[in-house]
């Protein structure tokens, strides 16, 4: 998901107003960030020291008050007063009132609403990007991108919401017509099948920390065009951008004229999550995070005949044959492996090499991996910036440990980096078995397990073998190859690609897994019928009343 042009990026972050926090005065070291001058540029975007956590239509929150960090040095940037059950209860019925306003305007409409929702992002870019880089961690230039992604999809779904709908069917339902003695079958004249799509209702929407801005909005725009109203919960170590982006939302509703609660929010933890799932007010629950929640969120959906969408774990293999382009093969796994620190769900932990090209290639990324640029996020010459938390700096060591216990090496990295923040060095491991347990664990982390092959069958088997079918990507010039890649036989996974990396989506293709990443789709293609419910309706506009199979009641 990196889809602005570096040249606009490179510019954004030159023209940040995010500073570099050691050369701040040590006065300023035990306060919050926001009320640092440097960080004055907060306030554009509405927030303040204590924010509320709760909007259906105002804002409020009488739950437990949090504090989000910035990973680049744990210092504490704001804090956030998260929902109460008793405010989730109120914002679900306020959501629900807002829909039958919201449902019976025409879906051309709410394309346009969902327009100007895009064009105010635009607007807030450049301060809204610094937000997610100074919350979340990655480096300015996706924090930007990730925004982009938000307003490409408003516009993506401006024009969605003219060719929504479902085709006019001539019936093909049979009848028994009794001709020269025999019993014939004939289709009914006079009667058309239409299919109808309608909007599910309410869509609660639960995100997670590496991608707080562009998930919502893969989900929230097209959810809104549809029809329907949506009640948000993001991860609470990104509060401030899920207040942030809504408050930006609100200020469109408002313009219009139309109900808050349309895009509500209720910033919380697992209890706020739990009360979503368990909730048969809410019609489809969007949940991107960890394999292990998704499948206790899942069974809690289904326990109620409920709808899910999942967007779960993924780890992703790329594979290089010995007819590779490695001018392609190095910077491709560099940057899926590296890119957001490896904490995005398309990150390549694995790298399958021929055994013919394998030392060549670990040797040229061993040498590309010591010239990424590490630093503050915001700094527009740095590639590589810190994990989210330090709960996640302890799972990398955890990590790298066990490696070595499998019997791997690790040839690059494995440490902590000595400066302040949740900083770890990218690390690649060779000398693993392709089965090895630490390989077919997703950690969150900047680690590559690489392996060698031997051949198009047992490689294409390695790349299935995991529980996830997330992403893929293999690297090869035979075009029969190819073929067999994408086809039956190839990848199992939902993203299957050839000579690019594992990450990297675009909205216009859907974007999701198989078996335990979950089965969603969303964004692009065909995903926004996940938001709307199906019916075949079957109209007679003749004056007859052909049955089926020949029954006659008389």
């Amino acid at each position: 998901m990196w889809r602005l042009p570096r040249a606009l990026c490179v510019h954004a972050a030159k023209t940040s107003k995010l500073p570099g926090p050691w050369s701040r005065p040590a006065a300023f070291m035990s306060t919050l960030l926001i009320n640092q001058p440097q960080y004055a540029w907060l306030k554009e975007l509405g927030l303040r020291e204590e924010n509320e956590g709760v909007y259906n239509g105002s804002w409020g929150g009488r739950g437990e008050v949090i504090t989000t960090y910035c990973p680049a040095n744990n210092e504490p940037i704001a804090r956030v007063r998260q929902a109460s059950v008793a405010d989730y209860e109120e914002t679900v019925k306020k959501a629900k009132e807002a829909w039958k306003i919201w449902a019976d305007i025409p879906a051309p409409k709410r394309g346009e609403i969902v327009r100007q929702i895009g064009d105010a992002l635009r607007e807030k870019i450049q301060v809204l990007g610094s937000l997610v880089s100074l919350e979340m961690g990655k480096i300015l230039v996706e924090g930007v991108g990730e925004v982009q992604e938000y307003v490409d999809i408003c516009d993506y779904a401006v024009g969605l919401s003219r060719m929504i709908g479902g085709p006019i069917l001539p019936s093909e339902k049979s009848c028994c017509v009794v001709q020269a003695g025999l019993k014939l079958l004939a289709s009914r004249p006079g009667h058309a099948l239409i299919e109808q799509w309608n909007p599910v209702g309410l869509v609660g929407i639960i995100t997670a920390f590496n991608f707080p801005v562009a998930v919502y909005g893969w989900n929230n725009a097209i959810a809104m065009i549809c029809g329907n109203v949506c009640l948000w919960k993001g991860a609470p170590t990104t509060s401030l951008i899920s207040v942030a982006v809504t408050k930006i939302i609100a200020k469109v509703l408002e313009d219009n004229k139309l109900p808050g609660a349309i895009c509500s929010l209720t910033c919380g933890g697992a209890d706020i999550g739990t009360a979503m799932a368990k909730d048969e007010r809410v019609n489809l629950l969007s949940f991107t995070g960890s394999t292990q929640v998704g499948k206790q969120v899942a069974l809690m959906v289904q326990e109620r005949f409920g709808r899910s969408l999942l967007e779960l774990g993924g780890n992703n293999a790329i594979i290089a044959f010995e007819d590779a382009d490695l001018s392609l093969v190095v910077p491709s796994a560099l940057f899926a492996a590296v890119g957001t620190a490896g904490q995005r769900c398309t990150t390549a932990r694995r790298l399958f090499v021929h055994e013919s090209i394998h030392d060549e290639v670990v040797n040229r990324l061993k040498k590309a991996y010591a010239q990424i640029r590490v630093g503050n996020p915001w700094d527009s010459n740095v590639l590589y910036g810190p994990l989210h938390t330090k709960q996640a700096v302890s799972m990398f060591l955890g990590a790298v440990e066990e490696a070595k216990k499998e019997g791997g090496t690790v040839v690059y990295g494995g440490k902590v980096m000595d400066r302040p923040g949740n900083y770890v060095e990218p690390t690649i491991v060779t000398g693993l078995a392709h089965d090895a347990s630490i390989a077919h664990t997703e950690t969150f982390a900047p680690i590559l397990y690489v392996f060698k092959f031997k051949n198009e069958e047992e490689v294409f088997a390695w790349n299935n073998e995991v529980k996830q079918g997330l992403s893929s990507s293999i690297f090869t010039k035979d075009l029969g190859r190819i073929f067999r890649w994408l086809g039956p036989k190839g990848s199992d996974c939902g993203i299957v690609n050839v000579n690019i990396p594992t990450s990297g989506a675009e909205i216009g293709g859907a974007f999701g897994g198989e078996k335990h990443t979950g089965g969603g789709r969303e964004s692009g293609s065909d995903a926004w019928k996940h938001y709307m419910r199906r019916s075949t309706c079957t109209i007679n506009y003749s004056k007859d009343l052909p049955l089926a199979q020949g029954i006659k009641f008389q």
